[in-house]
């Protein structure tokens, strides 16, 4: 008989030693559902290997609270369900003192010409009125610039999540960067402190180094740099031992 021709189940197939045919039948339905104990095993522990959808931490009502509030101060940070802010480091002043103090020499400057201007121009050509509008652009673009060199200054800052922290960079008035790192993947935090001057205004260095490709972050001009490196190392601590930080602060 071909492997591809039905079977007639009528038909005898053969006979047995007294001449009485023999029929083939086909199989029962509880011997076709019959399957090796290991095959059984394997599915089961496919079924309940893991969940259909993975379980939601619980938050405690004041991570839930911190996290609304830093949602609503901070709209631009893309802060994940139960992730609030736990600190923002901000720069010293320091750093503006020299822009920002050049820019009042130069429009004292422009003010004591204007005040002195018939000493200045003896002759009264170009007269007192026709200077009076340049100078006073020229004060407008002074004051101009030095709020520039500020609003970028204090842009630069880092932001310390109860997950991550966040670098933000702007280096022009045009030209923002944000960089996030996981609390997991940090390695090392530290600060420094270099000369009199920073030991007596409190103001240094913080850097972070991570682990993977060894990126290193530095943040300049930090205020109370010791402070904000120890609440860094804390946050890292608590967030790779699996504790809550700062939901209490």
């Amino acid at each position: 008989m071909r492997a591809n021709e039905e079977i007639d189940y009528n038909q005898p197939v053969a006979y047995d030693t007294n001449g009485r045919p023999l029929y083939a039948h086909p199989p029962k339905p509880h011997e076709t559902s019959q399957q090796p104990h290991h095959d059984v095993a394997l599915k089961h522990a496919i079924h309940i290997a893991r969940a259909a959808e993975p379980l939601r931490p619980q938050l405690s009502d004041a991570a839930i609270r911190r996290h609304k509030d830093s949602v609503r101060r901070f709209p631009r940070l893309n802060l994940t369900d139960g992730e609030f802010v736990i600190s923002v480091v901000k720069r010293h002043p320091i750093g503006v003192y020299i822009p920002i103090g050049f820019s009042v020499f130069l429009v004292l400057l422009v003010i004591i010409g204007l005040a002195n201007y018939s000493i200045l121009v003896p002759s009264g050509e170009p007269t007192f009125a026709s200077s009076l509008t340049p100078a006073l652009a020229l004060t407008g673009l002074i004051s101009l610039g030095a709020y520039i060199v500020s609003y970028v200054y204090y842009k630069n800052r880092f932001i310390l999540t109860n997950e991550s922290v966040i670098q933000e960079t702007q280096q022009t008035l045009f030209a923002h960067r944000e960089q996030t790192v996981s609390l997991g993947n940090v390695e090392d935090a530290s600060y420094t402190q270099h000369g009199i001057m920073q030991m007596l205004l409190n103001y240094g260095s913080i850097r972070l180094s991570t682990e993977g490709e060894e990126t290193t972050y530095r943040f300049h001009y930090v205020q109370n740099p010791k402070k904000h490196a120890a609440t860094l190392h804390n946050a890292v601590e608590a967030f790779k031992n699996g504790r809550p930080i700062g939901e209490d602060d």
